[in-house]
C-alpha cells in the first residue's frame, strides 16, 4: 500500500478543469457532420384522444425533414420494457407515439425533424392538433378517499413496504401521558437540473449507433434501447462522462432518448433531441404526499406508540412507490406501531426518484411530530431524542452494522451552540426579527449494488480502471481514482479511472447513495485482483527476487513490488511487464454484496441536523442564518467532494422547506409555473453560514471500504430542523411545504 494514502484527503475533483473551463463536452455539445436536429410537440390537454393532425404548414419549410406522430411512427420491437429500465415501477410504462391516447399534459405527440434546431421549433407551432378532450383528474388532496395501497411485485425491489402493524396502536395511543399528531402537506417539486435533457444519436450504418445521452446510468439506456428498437446490444454505445446534475431525473431513460434514436434509426441519419426547460416539466416529479402522525410518549419521556399514514399521488398506469413510513421506528424505539402507505391514481405522468425520495417527505412529518412531543412534555428536543436513542432497528430487530448518531447530537449541539437555545416559543429576537433555534434527525438506508469494474497495468507501467458508472456531478470520477490508487500503491497522477460509457464494465444506475458502496468496492476488488496477478507475475520472472515469498510478505508502492523485511529488494511494474513479453496485465472483477451477513442488520447512514432562523415579526419572510449537519457515514472517502454533497443537500433542504413548489391548476390539469422564474429555488443571497462535520465511523460489516454514501443524508433532516426552528421563532406549526409568508402573518 501506498506510505501516503489518498483516501480520506480531500482531493480536488480531477475533472474541474475540465468544467470550469467549459472543455467538458455534454450531451448537446457534440459535434456531428450532417446532424438533424428534433424538436417535440406537446399535448395541450391532460387527457383524451387525438383525432388528426395538420402538419402540411410545417412540412412546406425549408430544411423540414420529416414529422413523426403515432400515425406513421416505424414499428418496434416494445420488448419487455418494464424490465428494460432499472428503475421501473410496478405497471406498464409510458409508449412514446404509442398511439392516439392523452394520459397526462405535456405528453408526447411529434417529433418535427429539420436540418437546424430553430426551423425545427418553428415548424412545431405550426403543427395544429386536433383533439377529443376527456374529463381528468390531477388532483390528489380532492381524491384521498380513493387511497388504495401499492400492487406488489418485483419492480423497486430497494423500496420496501411500510412494516408489519406491532402491539395495539391505538390502545397505547390513547393510554399515553402526552400525544402529539399532525397533518403535513407536500407539494409537488420537479428536479430542474441545469443540462437540459439532451440525446445525440449517431448513426453509424447497418443499424449501429453511438448515443451521447442525458442519464444516470449508461447500461440502462443501453438496455432500453436494445429491447424497445430490438437492437443488439453489442451495437448500441451509449455516452456520458459529465453529466450536468440530474438529482434522479435520470435514473429512467427519458423520451427524447426514444425519439432520437427512433428519427435516426428511420431517417438513417444522426438526429439530436433537446428538451427546453418547460418541457423538463412534461415527465418525472417528487410526488405531491399528505401525511398523518400520532406519536404518543410517557411522563418519562419514553415514546410508546407511532402511527404514520402517507397518501401519495401516481398515474394511472404506473405505481410508483417511496418509502415514506418507514422511518420513525428505525430511529425511535415503541412497543404499538401502525404504519400505512397508500397511493391515489391521478392523470398525471408517473413520479420520479428525487433526492432522498420518502426519506425527505417522511422525515419532515416524523421529526416535527417528535419536537412538538417533546415541547409538551416540556423536555428540550435533543434530550427527548437521546431519552430514545434506538441502539438497534427496532423496526425490524437488527442491529445496526454500525451506529453514531449518539455522537452526531453531540458534535452537532456543540458546534452549534444548542445549548443557548430558549426553551419558550418568541423568546429570541435580533431587532424586530424572531430567532428559532430547531433541530431534527436524519436517516437514510446504505445501499450495494452488484458492479464491475476491471483493471489493467498498461505497457509503460500505468494504472487504468474502467466501469460505466457515470458522475452527475457528485466527484464519482475523483473518488474512484483514490480507490485504485491506494490499492496498488500509487498516487492519484499514475491513475486513470474510464467511466461514462456502456462499452465499459457493468456499472447500476447511479443513485440511492449507493455508488460509491457498489462500484467503489468493484474497483477495490479489481485492483486487488491486479496485485495478485502482478505478484504472480513477478514469482514467474527467472531468478525471481520473490520466489518463496507469498503476497503478504509485499508491499506495493510507487509503481513497484518491494519485499516488507527489505525494501531494497523491488520490481517495478515495468520491468514486470517486460518480463511478460511486453503484454499488459489485466483483471476484472464483479463485486457482490454479501447478502447472507447483511441481512442480519440494518444498514444506514445517520445525521444531526441544528439549525437557526430568522423570521421578520411584520413581514413573516423568513431566513435560515445558520446550520450545522453531522454526518455519520462509515468511512469517507474524500472529505472535500462529500462536503460538496453535503453542502448541496442543506442548501436544497432550505429550498424544500421555504422555496420550492410546483404550482397545478386542477381545473386546467397542467403544472402553471413551468420555468425557473417562477419555479423558486434560492439564490446566493439566501444561502449564509453552513457548516458540515463528518463524525469518525468504523463500519467493518457494510462493505470493504466501510462506505455508507452521503448523497441524500444531507437534505433529509433540513426541512424538518428549519419548520422547528420556525415554531421555535413564532409559537406556530406550520405544516405544509413550503412555508408560506402568509402562514406565518
Amino acid at each position: 500500500m501506498s506510505a501516503s494514502p489518498s483516501v480520506g484527503q480531500p482531493v480536488s475533483r480531477l475533472e474541474g478543469y475540465q468544467k470550469v473551463t467549459g472543455s467538458a463536452r455534454y450531451a448537446g455539445e457534440y459535434n456531428v457532420p450532417g446532424l438533424l436536429y428534433g424538436y417535440v410537440i406537446n399535448s395541450t390537454i391532460t387527457k383524451g384522444k387525438i383525432i388528426r393532425f395538420d402538419v402540411e404548414k410545417a412540412k412546406a419549410l425549408p430544411g423540414v425533414i420529416a414529422i413523426f406522430t403515432h400515425e406513421n411512427r416505424p414499428s418496434l420491437a416494445w420488448f419487455a420494457q418494464q424490465y428494460s429500465d432499472m428503475d421501473a415501477p410496478q405497471g406498464s410504462p409510458f409508449r412514446p407515439l404509442h398511439n392516439a391516447d392523452i394520459l397526462y399534459n405535456g405528453q408526447p405527440i411529434a417529433l418535427v425533424v429539420a436540418d437546424n434546431f430553430e426551423m425545427a421549433r418553428y415548424a412545431a407551432t405550426l403543427v395544429k392538433v386536433e383533439y377529443a378532450r376527456e374529463n381528468f383528474d390531477t388532483g390528489l388532496k380532492e381524491n384521498l378517499l380513493k387511497a388504495r395501497p401499492p400492487k406488489t411485485g418485483l419492480a423497486n425491489f430497494l423500496k420496501p413496504l411500510p412494516p408489519h402493524p406491532k402491539g395495539d396502536f391505538e390502545k397505547a395511543y390513547s393510554d399515553s401521558f402526552a400525544r402529539a399528531s399532525g397533518e403535513f402537506e407536500h407539494g409537488t417539486e420537479h428536479h430542474n437540473p441545469l443540462e437540459l435533457f439532451t440525446t445525440t444519436t449517431i448513426y453509424e450504418g447497418d443499424g449501429k449507433l453511438t448515443i451521447y445521452d442525458k442519464t444516470q446510468g449508461t447500461i440502462n439506456s443501453q438496455l432500453y434501447v436494445g429491447n424497445i428498437f430490438g437492437l443488439h446490444y453489442k451495437d448500441i454505445r451509449v455516452i456520458a462522462p459529465y453529466v450536468g446534475g440530474a438529482f434522479g431525473s435520470g435514473l429512467r431513460p427519458q423520451y427524447q432518448l426514444f425519439l432520437s434514436v427512433m428519427a435516426a434509426l428511420e431517417l438513417k441519419r444522426s438526429v439530436r433531441v433537446t428538451l427546453d426547460r418547460t418541457q423538463m416539466f412534461t415527465f418525472g416529479h417528487r410526488p405531491p404526499t399528505v401525511q398523518h402522525t400520532r406519536f404518543g410518549a410517557g411522563q418519562n419521556g419514553k415514546i410508546t406508540a407511532l402511527n404514520h399514514l402517507a397518501v401519495a399521488e401516481t398515474s394511472r398506469f404506473e405505481d410508483y412507490t417511496e418509502v415514506v413510513v418507514n422511518w420513525s421506528n428505525m430511529l425511535y424505539p415503541a412497543q404499538n406501531t401502525l404504519m400505512e402507505y397508500k397511493l391515489v391514481d391521478v392523470d398525471v405522468f408517473s413520479p420520479l426518484d428525487m433526492r432522498a425520495p420518502g426519506g425527505l417527505t417522511g422525515m419532515h412529518a416524523i421529526e416535527c411530530t417528535i419536537d412538538q412531543l417533546a415541547c409538551k412534555l416540556n423536555i428540550d428536543p435533543l434530550e427527548f431524542r437521546l431519552i430514545n436513542y434506538a441502539e438497534t432497528d427496532d423496526s425490524a430487530d437488527r442491529p445496526y452494522s454500525s451506529k453514531e448518531l449518539k455522537e452526531c447530537f453531540r458534535q452537532g449541539a456543540e458546534k452549534f451552540g444548542w445549548s443557548g437555545r430558549h426553551m419558550r416559543p418568541r423568546s429570541m429576537r435580533r431587532g424586530n426579527k424572531l430567532v428559532g433555534y430547531g433541530m431534527a434527525a436524519g436517516i437514510w438506508e446504505a445501499f450495494q449494488i452488484p458492479a464491475r469494474a476491471v483493471a489493467i497495468i498498461t505497457p509503460e507501467g500505468k494504472l487504468e480502471v474502467s466501469s460505466a458508472v457515470t458522475d452527475i456531478g457528485t466527484g464519482t470520477l475523483t473518488v474512484m481514482t483514490q480507490i485504485a490508487a491506494d490499492e496498488l500503491g500509487l498516487p492519484v497522477e499514475a491513475v486513470t479511472f474510464s467511466y461514462g460509457d456502456s462499452k465499459m464494465p457493468f456499472a447500476p444506475i447511479q443513485g440511492g447513495s449507493f455508488t460509491v458502496s457498489s462500484v467503489g468496492s468493484a474497483v477495490k476488488a479489481s485492483v486487488k485482483a491486479l496485485r495478485e496477478k502482478l505478484f504472480k507475475a513477478a514469482l514467474k520472472m527467472d531468478n525471481s527476487i520473490f520466489k518463496g515469498y507469498k503476497i503478504g510478505d509485499v508491499d506495493f508502492e510507487g509503481g513497484r513490488i518491494l519485499l516488507k523485511s527489505d525494501h531494497s529488494l523491488s520490481l517495478s511494474f515495468s520491468e514486470i511487464i517486460i518480463a511478460n513479453k511486453g503484454k499488459a496485465i489485466r483483471a476484472g472483477k464483479f463485486s457482490i454484496p454479501d447478502f447472507l451477513t447483511l441481512r442480519k442488520y440494518s444498514r444506514a447512514a445517520h445525521s444531526a441536523v441544528f439549525v437557526e432562523v430568522e423570521v421578520d415579526e411584520d413581514l413573516g419572510m423568513i431566513n435560515v442564518t445558520r446550520a450545522v449537519t453531522a454526518v455519520a457515514a462509515g468511512k469517507i472517502i474524500n472529505p472535500k467532494t462529500a462536503r460538496s454533497q453535503i453542502l448541496g443537500g442543506m442548501i436544497w433542504g432550505i429550498s424544500k422547506a421555504l422555496r420550492e413548489e410546483t404550482i397545478s391548476d386542477h381545473h386546467l390539469g397542467k403544472y402553471m409555473n413551468r420555468n425557473l422564474a417562477e419555479y423558486h429555488i434560492p439564490v446566493h443571497a439566501d444561502i449564509h453560514d453552513l457548516d458540515v462535520i463528518f463524525v469518525e465511523e468504523n463500519d467493518t460489516i457494510i462493505n470493504e471500504l466501510g462506505t455508507k454514501g452521503v448523497g441524500e443524508i444531507g437534505i433529509v433532516g433540513m426541512p424538518p430542523a428549519i419548520a422547528n426552528a420556525i415554531f421555535n421563532a413564532t409559537g406556530k406549526r406550520v405544516n405544509q411545504l413550503p412555508v408560506h409568508l402568509e402562514s406565518l402573518l
